[in-house]
Formats: structure tokens, C-alpha cells, sequence
């Protein structure tokens, strides 16, 4: 390819500029405090209603007779079919779940300009059906392909020629990143930030804020989405936490390629029909002891979007969940204890995510010697040492009602040693960030968590 065809070169002072905007708590256009009112407003603007309907109602999706998949008539958007796993270690050695399958790559994309010198992001008061409150802040583009392509036959995705080549911003990062591997099976989204100099005529349901501005909105349980939060996580701000880690980059790298080389993980896409420990009625497909998730349907009514009525099915976690990075500071860097986690629908066999990621609902009966890793550490924190909280949703798109408590928890030392046990491994959040350069790395749950470090201002840069 020759050197004219690549697109722009990354600024590099981007890092400088977005860490001025993250300084930046107010803006030039909308004050903080006025966002969630305008977020009602336009929610009382459009008309956005869901309800859920049985199976046998839904508008063009359908059990294939012979797989008994969930399928749409068009081939395009997704299907939802069985998946069996087997992994050579962890409490759990063999399970069949089913998982959604959506090989089109989106994309997640945020525009940025500058106003008075500050760098401010576009962001879109979107609805999503499974999203507790429907309208949540998310990013400029927030697209699959059949949705940019037209394949639903709706109006055009609002801004997206800024992400589609040719176009005349400047990237500031892009990246392949993983959607949740528990639901999704090897389902990738582009994560982009790209600066424009252009007028950009603003339309009512989009917004010009700082990152300092997101970063204020993201102590407020379900307003910014999990799109916008990964988005968020992969701005190159330099060196975030410190520059003094306990583990060198390479020998991080070493103990990750390590993990993923010993755990051996074998999924097969099996039919959704007849699925070991799953059960299909007439309003779910569910586990047959009611835990984990089940899958459900919705029709959908919203005014603002490019389809303004659908139907259409969505997996609904059972319970709260429990997102958590345990922190320690090690040499006066701030350090946080990731776990490397295989999931069904990774693309490779682990990802790095956060110290806990689990619903707590789930291992109520496992045995004291089985319970989930530092859950215990986690939910006893003395209220000082939890340095953040919030409660936020997963892709509001596909998930109904997938909230979990986001914490940011100090840890006591007789909590974690400082050799972190097998499977989990001491981090700067600059080396995660380092590791956010490449696709499939760090899970979208850690994503989130390393938006929230920037947002509750633990680390002055990702070091």
C-alpha cells in the first residue's frame, strides 16, 4: 500500500490536548449540570416506548426449523444459536450457553473539535431499548454495518462519512476492540476518535462536551453508555498512574502471552435447539435453574432513530453485577490487579479484565473454597477505600437491563499480596493503556473501568 493511501498521522500532541480537556470541567457549549435535563428534554421530545412481546410476535425473526437458531429474514443484523465450551482449567471445565453471532464489525466513533481552545466531544442522546434509562449519552457514531449500509432500510446514521474513508479529520485513535466475550461470540467493534476542523452543523439530539465534562457525568449511575465508555478508554493520554511499575512492560507482556498460551479453550457453535441446561417457552429461552441470563424480545418504539419501530430479541442478565479493580500503589504508582479471564466468545483464548467481574446472584450455593476471587475483598471495603462508584449498563442495543456496581476499591494489604496469585497480575493503568493500542487485549468491562480511574481523577496521567 503506498504511503498517499493511509489515512491522516495521528497527532502527536493529541495526548497533551485531551489531557487540557480532561482538565477542562466546563465547556463552550452546555454547562455540566444542564445535561441531564437536556437528556429528559429530549427523551419528552421523541416517542420512546418498549414492551415485551412473546416470541411468536416478533417481525421477521424466527426458530429455524432445523437449528432452532434465532434467525432474521434478511441474513443480516444477527443470529442466536448455541455455543459449547470447553477450558483446560477453572471451576468450570465444560458449559453450553447460547450467544449471539454478529460478524460485521461497527463502529463506535466519537468527533472532536476544538471550541476556544479546548477539545470538545460529540456526543448523541441515544436510545437504546435495553438501556434502564433509555437515553444515555453515547458516542457520535454508535453503528453496525447493516445500520450504516442501510440493510434496515432506515435514514442514514448521522455523521458517520467522518469515519468512513475518504475523510478529512484527523484520527486520533482507532482500534479493533471486543465486545463482551460472556454474550457475544469473537464480535468486534472499531473504536475511533477523530478531530475535525469542519462546521459541523449540530443536530438536536447531539451535544459538544469536554472529557472533563464526561468524566463529571460518569459518577452518575446509567447516563454514559458502555460505548462511549470504551471509546473513552482507548484516548491516548499518555502515560497514565505513574511511570515507576512494579513489572516491566515486557515482562507484563511475557506473563500475558504465558496465560494465554496455557489456557486451551475449544468452542463449537452448536444448535440453540435442545441446548444442555437451557429451556425455550413462549416469552424466554433460560437456564433451567433461572441463573445467569436469558433471552427475551422487545418491540421497540423511538422517534429519533433511523427506524423508528421495530421488534427485536435481547439477553437479559439475572441480577446485579460487580465490576471491580482492587488498587495498590507500589514505588508511589498506582497499580491495579487484573485477572486474565477466558470467555466463551473471545477471540483468543483470555483477555485482561477487571480484578472481579462477576453477578454475585450466581455462586449465592458455591462452596467456600470456589467463591469467586477478592467478590469478598470487594463488597467488605470499608467505605474509605472505595474511590469510586457508580452503576452503569452494558450495550443497551442488545443487553436488557445488564447494570453492574463499578467500583474502584483500595485494597488492604492482607487483601492482596504483593505477588498477585496465579491468573492475576499487577498493572499501571499506562501499561493497560499501552496494551488498549491493540485489539483484543483488555476486555470491555476493564475498558470501563479505565474511563472511571480517569474520571475520578485516582491517577493525574495513565502512567
Amino acid at each position: 500500500m503506498s504511503r498517499t493511501a493511509l489515512a491522516p498521522r495521528a497527532d502527536t500532541g493529541a495526548a497533551a490536548r485531551i489531557a487540557r480537556s480532561f482538565a477542562a470541567a466546563e465547556g463552550a457549549w452546555t454547562r455540566t449540570e444542564d445535561v441531564v435535563g437536556w437528556l429528559r428534554r429530549r427523551a419528552a421530545a421523541h416517542r420512546f416506548r418498549t414492551r415485551r412481546i412473546p416470541f411468536d410476535e416478533l417481525d421477521g425473526w424466527s426458530f429455524a426449523s432445523d437449528t432452532g437458531n434465532l434467525v432474521h429474514r434478511s441474513g443480516r443484523f444477527f443470529t442466536v444459536e448455541g455455543l459449547r465450551v470447553t477450558s483446560s482449567d477453572g471451576p468450570y471445565r465444560t458449559w453450553h450457553q447460547p450467544t449471539i453471532v454478529q460478524p460485521e464489525i461497527g463502529v463506535l466513533g466519537i468527533l472532536v473539535k476544538e471550541f476556544d481552545g479546548v477539545l470538545h466531544c460529540l456526543l448523541q442522546a441515544k436510545m437504546e431499548p435495553g438501556n434502564p434509562r433509555l437515553l444515555q449519552l453515547s458516542p457520535t457514531v454508535q453503528a453496525t454495518r447493516s445500520n450504516y449500509t442501510g440493510a434496515h432500510g432506515g435514514a442514514t446514521v448521522k455523521y458517520v462519512e467522518h469515519f468512513q474513508r475518504p475523510r478529512s479529520g484527523r484520527v486520533l485513535a482507532d482500534v479493533l476492540q471486543s465486545e463482551h466475550g460472556s454474550w457475544f461470540y469473537r464480535k468486534s467493534n472499531r473504536n475511533m476518535i477523530v478531530e475535525t476542523r469542519d462546521e459541523i452543523p449540530l443536530d438536536e439530539d447531539f451535544c459538544w462536551l469536554t472529557f472533563g465534562q464526561i468524566a463529571r457525568l460518569l459518577h452518575r449511575d446509567n447516563t454514559v453508555n458502555m460505548d462511549t465508555r470504551t471509546v473513552l478508554a482507548c484516548a491516548p493520554l499518555g502515560r497514565r498512574g505513574g511511570s515507576r511499575p512494579l513489572h516491566s512492560d515486557l515482562e507484563v507482556l511475557s506473563w500475558f502471552t504465558e496465560e494465554r498460551a496455557r489456557h486451551e479453550v475449544r468452542t463449537e457453535r452448536v444448535p440453540l435447539a435442545g441446548l444442555p441446561g437451557w429451556q425455550r417457552g413462549r416469552y424466554a429461552v433460560e437456564e433451567t435453574r433461572g441463573r445467569y441470563f436469558r433471552m427475551v424480545a422487545l418491540a421497540v418504539e423511538a422517534g429519533n432513530r433511523e427506524v423508528t419501530g421495530w421488534t427485536q430479541p435481547l439477553f437479559e442478565p439475572r441480577g446485579l453485577g460487580v465490576t471491580a479493580f482492587l488498587l495498590r500503589r507500589f514505588q508511589g504508582s498506582l497499580h491495579v490487579l487484573v485477572r486474565a479471564r477466558v470467555e466463551g466468545g473471545f477471540l483468543d483464548t483470555v483477555e485482561l479484565g477487571p480484578t472481579v467481574q462477576c453477578t454475585p446472584g450466581n455462586h449465592r450455593d458455591t462452596p467456600e473454597g470456589e467463591r469467586v476471587p477478592f467478590l469478598d475483598a470487594v463488597l467488605s471495603a470499608a467505605p474509605s477505600r472505595v474511590r469510586y462508584e457508580a452503576v452503569h449498563s452494558e450495550e443497551g442495543g442488545r443487553f436488557l437491563n445488564a447494570v453492574s456496581r463499578h467500583l474502584l476499591v483500595e485494597a488492604a494489604e492482607h487483601d492482596v499480596p504483593d505477588e498477585a496469585p496465579p491468573g492475576f497480575a499487577w498493572v499501571t493503568p499506562g501499561q493497560l493503556t499501552s496494551l488498549l493500542r491493540h485489539g483484543h487485549y483488555v476486555n470491555v468491562q476493564a475498558r470501563t473501568l479505565i474511563a472511571c480511574l480517569d474520571a475520578a481523577g485516582i491517577a493525574d496521567s495513565r502512567g
